[in-house]
């Protein structure tokens, strides 16, 4: 039997479980696709190698070994291991691992909680780890499909790493399957053009690709070799045109982006239909639209951000295939639309900004002043309510006084826009007036 076998486990046994759980690493170095992590100089050895973990969470795809890896850091750093699943736990359960951990660690030893799912706990669940990472009692290590920036609490994430896991590319999934027929003991019956649309079917998921694997050999009749069309037949799967991870996907998405851009619906739809096709997820083009409004439309048409959410939440509601039209709809909205990156600039340029004033503290005038130590020191001071001034508009300074007066936003003569700018062109002139 394979090498890669547990040494404790029966051989019967052990073929009775699913391939992708048999081949799991039992050390961070046996780990692929990771190796920023798990190599030799990599983030999580190095920190094994200090002898101090602090929490994190691990965001990255599915299939990329979350958990094996937070399972193997609790075993190499000496911790116990408890796991739990946002999707099947609530208060009463976080309460029993907490206490779990709080009488592990009186008797001396610490326990990495593995929380699978991170992201679908609620801000107060979330928020009732806070305590139990701050004094010890646990280290979390949170796992998360979902941009991390978006989903978790600030407070969260200023106690947390986040490490970044990649989907796996051809050489770390060919690998896997190396593996596989090491510890079957013979080879995949695939020859070379189906061994490499399995590979494509994986599509970056190192279960996926040990899965497949098992189906071809529970399929493959005594030395039967399959073809691609005949993989397809059997694993009922098709290859994607493109890897998700790879150029042909960043390809397509950038000329769909551009086409927008250009104000081209034809070819945008094209693009668009095939990502489709290709069995892109929908809902990351949904998220690619939502940026290209606030992009590339912006406020010169400020209902394009409004009807690329409402064409997300209709895919949510009608999904695949149905759902997909208003995603249509959408991209074809963008590439009529007027467009303007002029937010995009202001932002990018009041961001720079910001990290160059960052010390700055805001004219006292606009502060509030709650107490009469504050008042005292100016806090408040020649405020106007802009409410009660002629055409509600007062012309204060708002900038910290030692950076003056910036220009960031400059609406062009297009769309909406074109309003947005007499505004501001008659407020200017009201404020040279009354600061004259």
């Amino acid at each position: 039997m394979s090498d890669l076998f547990s040494p404790v486990e029966p051989p019967e046994m052990a073929s009775a479980r699913p391939l992708a759980d048999r081949l799991r690493p039992r050390t961070l170095a046996e780990v692929t696709g990771q190796e920023h992590l798990t190599g030799e100089d990599g983030t999580l050895t190095r920190m094994i190698a200090s002898g101090s973990l602090g929490s994190m969470i691990f965001w990255g795809p599915p299939g990329t070994g979350k958990t094996t890896v937070a399972r193997l850091l609790s075993g190499e750093a000496g911790l116990a291991f408890e796991q739990i699943s946002a999707i099947f736990s609530g208060v009463a359960d976080l309460k029993k691992v907490f206490e779990s951990a709080r009488a592990r660690r009186m008797s001396g030893r610490q326990t990495l909680l593995f929380v699978d799912e991170i992201h679908r706990f609620n801000r107060a669940q979330q928020d009732s780890f806070l305590p139990v990472m701050e004094d010890g009692t646990v280290i979390l290590v949170g796992a998360t499909t979902e941009n991390p920036s978006f989903e978790l609490n600030a407070a969260l994430l200023s106690r947390a790493r986040v490490l970044t896991f990649k989907p796996h590319d051809e050489a770390s999934l060919e690998e896997l399957l190396r593996r596989a027929e090491q510890a079957e003991g013979k080879p995949l019956p695939l020859d070379e053009d189906a061994r490499a649309s399995l590979l494509r079917m994986a599509d970056g998921d190192g279960r996926a690709v040990l899965t497949l694997a098992e189906e071809v050999w529970r399929a493959a009749r005594r030395d039967e070799i399959f073809d691609a069309n005949a993989l397809q037949n059997i694993v009922q799967r098709r290859a994607p045109v493109y890897d998700k991870g790879q150029d042909g996907h960043y390809n397509l998405i950038s000329a769909l982006h551009k086409s927008v851009r250009g104000s081209d619906p034809d070819a945008a739809l094209y693009y668009l239909c095939r990502m489709f096709d290709a069995g892109e997820d929908p809902l990351y083009l949904g998220r690619r639209l939502v940026r290209m409004a606030v992009e590339d439309i912006g406020l010169a048409d400020p209902q394009a951000l409004v009807i690329c959410n409402a064409a997300k939440d209709a895919y949510d509601y009608l999904g695949s295939p149905e759902g997909e039209l208003a995603l249509a709809e959408a991209c074809v909205y963008l590439a009529t639309a007027p467009k303007s990156n002029a937010v995009y600039t202001a932002y990018k340029a009041a961001m720079r900004a910001a990290k160059e004033n960052g010390s700055l503290l805001p004219p006292k005038h606009i502060l509030n002043a709650p107490t009469k130590l504050m008042k005292g020191e100016g806090y408040g001071e020649g405020y106007r309510y802009d409410h009660d001034e002629p055409d509600a508009f007062s012309g204060q300074d708002y900038f910290p006084e030692k950076m003056g007066r910036k220009t960031f936003y400059d609406p062009p003569e297009r769309g909406f826009e074109r309003e947005l700018r007499k505004r501001l062109e008659w407020w200017q002139k009201l404020r040279r007036e009354r600061n004259s």
